[in-house]
């Protein structure tokens, strides 16, 4: 073989390893979450760990005993998956480490009940007359057909602080956009299904 085709085959290897590309957070941070996100991504860490990383293992490990490698099927898909299930892993845990979970239902200030914060399920509307429902979750929460904006988005960086009735810009790639805050509720949020 070739040293052309056993570099190549190095390359791709370490390309399988590059890091998981997930938003960054901002500088300083945490890993701001609802209780729900955190929970999915723990049941995640637990599958991979728990069940599929020591399935393929043994997979892969039967397959490395079938003789030659360099055309086993079984063998390269296996150590191909298993470096991916190991990157995912260890994003989940840093992710994890990182993690800061707010619940949404645990704001008790009444003096605050109206206005936009991490968590918050706000009914917005535009100049056009439209309504949108959006809620504030964490970077790994954000699930667009559910209505599920990072709290580091332009909408909800303009919507945080934000009261019931008031009027914030928002800078669109049309221009500037003013919407109104038409209602703001804390409540538990469902975010099993969303992106991940």
């Amino acid at each position: 073989m070739s040293k052309a085709f056993t570099n190549e085959a190095n390359a791709s290897d370490e390309r399988d390893d590059a890091p998981d590309e997930a938003p960054p957070l901002p500088a300083g941070t945490r890993n701001y979450m609802t209780p729900g996100g955190f929970a999915r991504m723990k049941r995640e860490l637990d599958q991979l760990v728990a069940r599929e990383r020591p399935e393929l293992v043994a997979t892969v490990a039967w397959a490395a005993g079938n003789g030659d490698r360099s055309e086993n099927g079984d063998y390269i898909y296996g150590k191909k998956r298993l470096r991916e299930i190991d990157r995912r892993i260890r994003f989940l845990v840093r992710r994890l480490d990182l993690a800061e979970v707010v619940d949404p239902c645990a704001r008790r200030d009444p003096d605050s009940a109206d206005q936009v914060f991490f968590g918050a399920t706000v009914t917005i509307g535009d100049a056009r007359g439209g309504e949108r429902t959006v809620s504030i979750v964490g970077i790994d929460e954000v699930d667009p057909a559910r209505g599920y904006i990072s709290w580091v988005s332009p909408m909800a960086r303009a919507l945080i602080k934000a009261r019931e009735g008031d009027a914030v810009a928002l800078a669109a790639p049309g221009g500037t956009e003013e919407i109104d805050v038409l209602s703001v509720r804390y409540v538990a949020l469902d975010t099993d299904s969303g992106a991940g």
